[in-house]
Order: structure tokens, then C-alpha cells, then sequence
């Protein structure tokens, strides 16, 4: 009697809770990455300066780093689907709101703060969440392959959301981006509705101050962790300054407006889902130490700017710190994935992200005053500075050195598993 036929069935790595949160954070990311360049010209076009831009980012980053560990806490304590789409759904509404002030043309700016904040609260709330659920579906053997695909799918929106937004808002307006950011947020909420928790978070069997202790104390009990937190605490702000501040600025002045910052945009998620590629094949022992190499890559776009290079030399810098920061953020992932307890997972990302961020309010409030004080190519100087100076910094740390992955960590699976027919 002849064999059965087999069939191919996905991948034991790729579950349902994965696909799922996989494709949300693609249609969100879609409309994320346009936003910031449709809200930095909404301000610019309404007659703000380079510090009112400054101003409007720190809005939205504040309530985020204020509500992370508040997030995180309740990530761990009740399912992490429903926040996710609750979360969702309030950013989705304010970004509505937002829109359509600045299509009706009387956005003031204090409304443009007070929504800004807003979002930025929904972002405190989700991704605590989103990064717990991730984890949580993602076996420890292969989240390396895992990890590359959740990163390019997520990267991958960057280009068209960046390229997108740049040529809706030279063509048509802030406005229209800023409304297709809110219909993201509700589709993304739509597909989270259907996550459903492979493992419902551990009971705390106490008050949350107790919960954010053992987050804290699980945080704090690694070096290599406190030290990279440290490190992009100040990178962030600086990245941040030059994306969401100088970057537009620089634009508007010599390059042909939102249209070329777009494209330069797009070169930097080019650059995140290219290297995905790579990241999903490649697995170097030493994790940190490897995603270190990756974070010299951050400084690269000040560095363009800040020596008024032409338009082709600032895409491909953009290009070289997107590839950075997939290298970086894989191997970020793997470590977490690795190193920290699964009933932990939503508290420590709170507290990695709260430290990461800390700094991004005052850097980017402070983003204008130092351009007036320093001249904008000075302001970019520094922050090109400081990018490289940082990333050698912390190779000081020998955890950060040493870290090492588990040799069963990510074991070669095969693309297909064939199955017998029945």
C-alpha cells in the first residue's frame, strides 16, 4: 500500500498568539511610524518653532515613562490580551481627536500636548503587555528565528508607514496621517481581541506594591541589565532628539521638507527588516557583546546630519542605525527571553523600558533650547558624541562581555514539519 501524502504544517515556534500579535503590531506600527513626522509638521505648519515640536514629543513621552511600571504591574496580574486592546482603543481615540483638530485647521497648542500625552498613556499601558505576550509565546529554543520575524514584520511598517507619511503629509496634510494612525490603533485592537493567553499570569497573592518590589529587586539583581538600561537611557533621549526634533528641522530647512524626511525614514526601516533577514540565521554566543557592535550604529544619523552631508549619504546613515538596531534588538530579546523568569516578564520590560525612556522627555524638551544655545549642528555634534562614546562605555562591564547563549538556545528547526495524512 503506497504512503500517505504528507502536508506541511506551520512551524512549532510560529503559534496562533504569535501570528496574531505579529500582524496587530505590523497595521499599528503601519500608521506609528507616520506619525511622528505628520505631528512635528502639524506644529511646524501651525506657526510653532523648533522647540514647540520639542515640547509636543516630550508631551507624549512623559505619561509613558511615568505609567511603564504601572503597566508592567498590571500586565502580570491580569490578561494581558484585554489590555492590549483597551490600550489600543484609547490611543486610537485620541488620535482621532488629534486629527481632526488639525484637519479643521484650529489645532492650539496645548491640545496638541494634552493628546499627545494621552497617546503616550495608552503606549504605557500596552507595552508592558505586548512584550509579556511575545515572550510568552515564543518557545526559549528557538526565539532567536522567532524573535527576527516578530522584529521584521514589526520593522517592516516602517517603510511604508515612514515612506507614507512623508508623502501624505507633503501632499495632503498632518491631518490625514494622523487619521490613518487611529484607524491602525482600531484594527490592531480588533485582531487582539482574538489572543487568547497560553498561560494566564501567575496569581501575586499580594498588593501590586508588592509585585513592583519583585520586579524591582529581579531588575536590579543583574548588573548587565542595569548597565544597558543606563546606556540607552541617554541614547534614546539623544536618538529621539535628532528623529523627532533636529531630524525635521534639518528638513525643512535645507532638504525639501516632510517628503525627503520621510524618505530618509524609510531608509531607516529598510535597514530594521533587512537585517532581520540575518538575525534569524545568525546566532553569536556571546549576546550582549554582539548587540553592542550593533549599537554604533545609533550615532551615525546625527553624525550625517550634523556635517550637512547630501541627501543620499543621510538615507544610507539612516539605513546603517536601522541595521543597528535590529542586531541590538534581537539579541536584546533573546537575553530577556532567557535570563528572566516568564511571571516576571511584564514587570522587568516596565522597568527596562522606564529607565530606557527616563531621559527622552528632557532630551526632547530640551532639544530646541540647545539648538538655540549650541547652533543646530552643535546640538547634533553632541548627540553624535555621545551615541559612540556610550556604546563603548558599556563593553567596560564584563556581563555585558561575557553574557553567553544557552547551547540549547535556538536549535535549528526545520521549515516544515511534515505530518501524516490521516
Amino acid at each position: 500500500m503506497p504512503t500517505p501524502p504528507t502536508r506541511p504544517r506551520r512551524s512549532s515556534w510560529a503559534s496562533r498568539n504569535f501570528r496574531i500579535q505579529t500582524a496587530a503590531t505590523v497595521i499599528s506600527g503601519l500608521g506609528n511610524a507616520g506619525a511622528p513626522i505628520a505631528t512635528a509638521f502639524a506644529v511646524l505648519g501651525n506657526g510653532g518653532s523648533t522647540t514647540d515640536v520639542g515640547y509636543v514629543t516630550a508631551a507624549r513621552l512623559l505619561p509613558t515613562v511615568l505609567l511603564l511600571v504601572l503597566g508592567g504591574a498590571l500586565a502580570d496580574r491580569l490578561p494581558r490580551h484585554r489590555i492590549m486592546v483597551a490600550a489600543n482603543l484609547f490611543s486610537g481615540a485620541s488620535q482621532a481627536v488629534l486629527a481632526a483638530l488639525v484637519l479643521a485647521g484650529n489645532a492650539q497648542l496645548w491640545q496638541l500636548l494634552l493628546l499627545s500625552a494621552a497617546g503616550g498613556a495608552g503606549y504605557a499601558l500596552y507595552s508592558p503587555a505586548s512584550g509579556g505576550m511575545i515572550m510568552q509565546a515564543v518557545p526559549e529554543e528557538h526565539a532567536a528565528r522567532a524573535f527576527s520575524v516578530f522584529r521584521m514584520g514589526q520593522n517592516a511598517s516602517q517603510i511604508g508607514g515612514a515612506a507614507l507619511g512623508g508623502a501624505l503629509t507633503a501632499a495632503v496634510g498632518p491631518g490625514w496621517v494622523l487619521a490613518l494612525d487611529a484607524l491602525c490603533f482600531l484594527v490592531a485592537a480588533a485582531l487582539r481581541f482574538f489572543l487568547e493567553p497560553e498561560k494566564s499570569p501567575a496569581p501575586s497573592g499580594g498588593s501590586m506594591l508588592r509585585d513592583l518590589r519583585e520586579g524591582w529587586q529581579e531588575f536590579v539583581s543583574r548588573r548587565w541589565l542595569r548597565v544597558i538600561v543606563l546606556q540607552f537611557s541617554v541614547l534614546v533621549a539623544c536618538v529621539g532628539a535628532v528623529e523627532s526634533v533636529y531630524g525635521p528641522a534639518v528638513a525643512e530647512e535645507r532638504l525639501g521638507g516632510a517628503g525627503a524626511w520621510g524618505l530618509v525614514m524609510s531608509a531607516y526601516g529598510v535597514g530594521l527588516v533587512a537585517t532581520g533577514l540575518l538575525m534569524a540565521r545568525w546566532r553569536p554566543r556571546r549576546i550582549l557583546l554582539a548587540g553592542n557592535w550593533g549599537v554604533f550604529l545609533f550615532g551615525l544619523p546625527a553624525l550625517a546630519l550634523a556635517a550637512a552631508v547630501p541627501l543620499p549619504l543621510l538615507v544610507a546613515a539612516m539605513f546603517l542605525s536601522g541595521v543597528g538596531v535590529t542586531v541590538f534588538g534581537v539579541n536584546w530579546m533573546v537575553a530577556l527571553r532567557q535570563e528572566i523568569p516568564e511571571e516576571m516578564f511584564s514587570r522587568v520590560s516596565a522597568y527596562d523600558e522606564l529607565g530606557s525612556y527616563s531621559l527622552a522627555p528632557v532630551g526632547t524638551a530640551l532639544a530646541g533650547p540647545a539648538a538655540v544655545a549650541l547652533g543646530l549642528g552643535g546640538a547634533l555634534w553632541t548627540c553624535a558624541v555621545a551615541c559612540l562614546v556610550l556604546s563603548a562605555a558599556v563593553l567596560l562591564e564584563p556581563q555585558v562581555r561575557r553574557l553567553s547563549r544557552r547551547s540549547s538556545t535556538d536549535a535549528p528547526v526545520p521549515a516544515t514539519e511534515p505530518v501524516p495524512a490521516p
